[in-house]
């Protein structure tokens, strides 16, 4: 008998990470040294925010993606806390709003220029103050415009309308110690938490309900986290009473046992989970690890497969993921990591290594775009909505060899000198044929007509043109990806 190992197939099986060129970083950052679990690092297609060391209080840094190399200790900073900043976080409908949560007690919302900061920023748009004791959580709503959820070490968790400054629901019984993490489900109705107590929490924040609980959900005693998928189920990592770090898959419906259990090491560094909800991959970082691991979630037992492992040599301080519209999609880009070092940030880049340079619809469907879907008040008043996507296609820009093959630029070249001609032409019976005393004024309307006119016979070639590649691109990444 032969036996024949049976591969699963996986289009993410090759994924690789690769760390950019050294001129590509962000050289000579103080990262914070507050001990707290906390990524210490957010990023959207605009902006990079590094929570940063501050003599008499708190600060982060918000970088333009393009400021890359060193960065100048004089560089300005968003400083308005009075205590160490513990969190922050990009507001998913505006990439120029960031909110920060503090040893304060404090809450606040800033607006950062569009071109970035050119002197320090003292001044939030506006300051939400609830809390009792040090704010270490932030997040924003992801389908409510204006809504953000706090939680503190005095096991609070607050919801405000940020537009109005003022609170929505204060949910102060549900948690009987320190909240580790909390995260949204997929349209904002629910929220998941993980406490010190060991026990995953499922709540709905309108209600101020208990909707599910698990207690014991990892043994051990480090910290853990708990994060929703698309799906509605729950994903947490922890630790095992022996002290190994888990990862584990729940179904909210029965909380009885874990669809799926895993261990993986034994080192003591908290497990951050980051998911791409488009592609089903979780990535999970461990503080002080120098190594990124990948999953895929499946519906098929044993639900979750291990993919690859990205490793470096540096441990990492904090970790920022990129969503998926500020990704490069022409070079396959399906995930960025910022990972921050003792004194510089590092982007990592993980790819699908793809023969063709179309635009693959396979890995980019369409994603959560920046639109809101309600409006808070909306929200409260209980409607959900799932997030509006928008198509990455529009993102996509051919590489430069492809480029020169495609024949937009031949249509242009090859009418611009019969335009020229012909409007040569014409310019010279007018000139001809009409009086000198006339030539300013019906000379030159005619000319302008005539012009626009090309122009607008030309949009139509263009445009007909354009439509026409991208219906043999999408066929050709059809055939070349197996579809036909």
């Amino acid at each position: 008998m032969s036996f024949r190992k049976v591969v699963r197939q996986s289009k993410f099986r090759h994924v690789f990470g690769q760390p950019v060129k050294n001129d590509q970083c962000y050289e000579d950052i103080r990262v914070s040294r507050v001990t707290w679990d906390s990524t210490f690092c957010a990023v959207n297609p605009k902006f990079l925010a590094v929570i940063v060391e501050a003599s008499g209080g708190g600060a982060f840094m918000v970088l333009p993606l393009s400021k890359t190399g060193r960065i100048d200790k004089a560089y300005p900073t968003v400083c308005g806390h009075t205590g160490p900043v513990l969190d922050i976080d990009w507001c998913p409908h505006n990439d120029e709003v960031i909110a920060s949560g503090s040893e304060d007690c404090t809450v606040m919302v800033w607006q950062i220029p569009e071109n970035g900061l050119t002197s320090p920023l003292t001044e939030p748009v506006v300051v939400l103050e609830g809390h009792t004791k040090r704010v270490g959580i932030i997040t924003w709503h992801p389908t409510a415009r204006n809504v953000l959820l706090s939680a503190g070490c005095d096991n609070v968790v607050l919801i405000w309308n940020v537009g109005t400054a003022e609170e929505l629901y204060r949910l102060d019984s549900l948690h009987p110690d320190l909240i580790y993490n909390v995260s949204w489900n997929h349209n904002g109705s629910l929220f998941c938490s993980a406490c010190k107590d060991k026990s995953v929490r499922i709540i709905d924040p309108r209600r101020g309900t208990l909707v599910a609980e698990r207690e014991k959900a990892h043994e051990g005693a480090r910290p853990m986290r708990a994060i929703f998928l698309a799906d509605g189920k729950v994903f947490t990592t922890g630790f095992s009473r022996m002290s190994e770090r888990q990862l584990a898959l729940w179904d909210p419906e029965n909380l009885e046992e874990p669809m799926a259990l895993q261990e993986l090491d034994s080192s003591n560094g908290a497990l951050l989970p980051f998911y791409d909800p488009d592609t089903s991959v979780v990535y999970v970082c461990g503080k002080g690890d120098s190594s990124i691991r990948y999953f895929e979630i499946t519906d098929e037992p044993p639900y979750i497969h291990f993919l690859n492992t990205f490793t470096s040599k540096e441990p990492q301080r904090g970790m920022g993921s990129m969503p998926k519209r500020g990704l490069e999609v022409s070079k396959c880009e399906i995930a960025r990591f910022y990972k921050l070092h003792e004194r510089k940030c590092e982007p990592i880049v993980m790819t699908v290594p793809r023969k063709s340079d179309l635009f693959q619809d396979d890995l980019y469907p369409d994603t959560a775009g920046p639109e809101a879907a309600l409006e808070a008040e909306d929200w409260v008043s209980g409607q959900d909505a799932d997030p509006i996507l928008i198509s990455l296609r529009e993102a996509y820009v051919p590489s430069k060899q492809r480029d020169l093959k495609v024949s937009r630029r031949n249509v242009l070249s090859d009418s611009r000198p019969a335009s020229s001609s012909r409007s040569g032409a014409s310019t010279a019976t007018t000139i001809s044929d009409v009086p000198s005393g006339i030539l300013a004024g019906a000379g030159e309307s005619g000319k302008f007509q005539e012009v626009m006119q090309e122009l607008r016979a030309l949009r139509v070639l263009v445009k007909e043109q354009g439509e026409r590649i991208s219906r043999l691109e999408e066929q050709l990444g059809r055939i070349e990806n197996g579809d036909t």
